[in-house]
């Protein structure tokens, strides 16, 4: 059996200011077709407050969680931070920065990414490692802060991004258990969106597709035929048939992708996914695990997991990882 791996523990911060999707600055340049295409997103208002930066918004989730589970921070054996998409300054440590503000000096430090919405995937196989590894560890605590990497928060044709901390205290044993994960990726993507920005103010930053096509049909062809195989993998490396599943959760981009991905896989994705994207919009890595914490809260999922969580960032890459709730003990740890 593997090592087990779950959440103890999790919190977001969510800043108080926000704006509606209809007064975001960007609107009045855009060409007729593509206001039309981000007022069509299923997105109504975003939180976003651009006195805090990335690692403000980590550092509160980080201390909510923290507090949740009643564990101190200097007592903390490992620190992952999720890294951002554009740091507020290079040859620094992010990281590091974090440890310091949240007083966790003595916690193993580094930073994992580099498949955008995905990455929280690698954050938690990492967690996992560090867990087996150790046996003097009790907890790895994994947080990022999500913002957009330009001024503007509408990413033609995708999504509109938010603010979000999130950090998740991870141990061998909690309420919500990590099953089983599956990733994959394919670095023919690796630049189809991009922002340049060695000779352009920050102002002028403005995140740019490689191919549209590329994104609307080969790309979007290949997210349903991955996403196919690995559930039909997850599915029966566990166990489990379709009806075993309680329920299903999304990373959120727009109520055009989820009805994408419930064709895609033949399912219905929980309530709280649609509900998240209107008041959110999207929030990175954070998306998947707030959703099902949503759903948890609103009684979403009564008798428990397991759920599938899906995740996909045009990097490209893929992820889904099977979850149990509540008192669903009858499967083994696969992680």
């Amino acid at each position: 059996m593997a090592a087990p791996l779950a959440i103890r523990a999790a919190a977001w911060h969510l800043p108080e200011r926000g704006v509606d999707l209809a007064d975001l600055p960007e609107l009045a340049a855009l060409h007729p077709a593509e206001r039309e295409l981000c007022l069509a997103l299923g997105i109504d208002r975003i939180r976003a407050d651009d006195a805090l930066d990335e690692t403000a918004l980590a550092l509160d989730a980080a201390r909510q969680a923290l507090a949740e589970a009643g564990v101190v921070a200097a007592d903390l054996g490992a620190l992952v931070v999720v890294e951002s998409r554009a740091p507020e300054r290079l040859m620094v440590s992010e990281a590091t920065r974090l440890q310091n503000l949240l007083g966790a000096d003595a916690a193993l430090t580094f930073s994992v990414g580099g498949l955008g919405c995905v990455s929280i995937t690698p954050a938690l196989l990492t967690a996992r490692g560090l867990l087996a590894a150790d046996p003097d560890l009790e907890h790895v605590l994994v947080v990022h802060g999500s913002k957009p990497a330009t001024p503007a928060r509408y990413r033609h044709p995708v999504t509109v991004s938010g603010d979000a901390g999130q950090a998740l205290l991870l141990a061998r044993a909690g309420d919500l258990r990590i099953l089983d994960c599956l990733q994959e990726s394919d670095g023919a993507y690796w630049d189809l969106f991009h922002v340049p920005f060695r000779d352009r103010r920050v102002a002028d930053w403005r995140e740019e597709c490689r191919d549209p096509t590329a994104y609307s049909f080969r790309l979007a062809l290949e997210t349903r035929n991955r996403l196919r195989e690995l559930l039909r993998r997850l599915l029966e490396r566990n166990g489990l048939r379709r009806e075993d599943v309680r329920g299903y959760v999304s990373q959120n981009l727009s109520t055009g992708g989820f009805a994408f991905l419930e064709e895609a896989l033949d399912m219905a994705l929980l309530p709280a996914c649609r509900d998240n994207l209107r008041h959110y919009g999207h929030l990175g890595p954070a998306d998947v695990l707030l959703n099902l914490d949503t759903a948890l809260r609103r009684g979403e999922l009564p008798d428990g997991g397991p759920v599938v969580l899906i995740n996909a960032s045009p990097v490209a890459a893929w992820s889904l990882l099977l979850v149990a709730t509540g008192g669903d003990h009858e499967h083994t740890y696969q992680l």
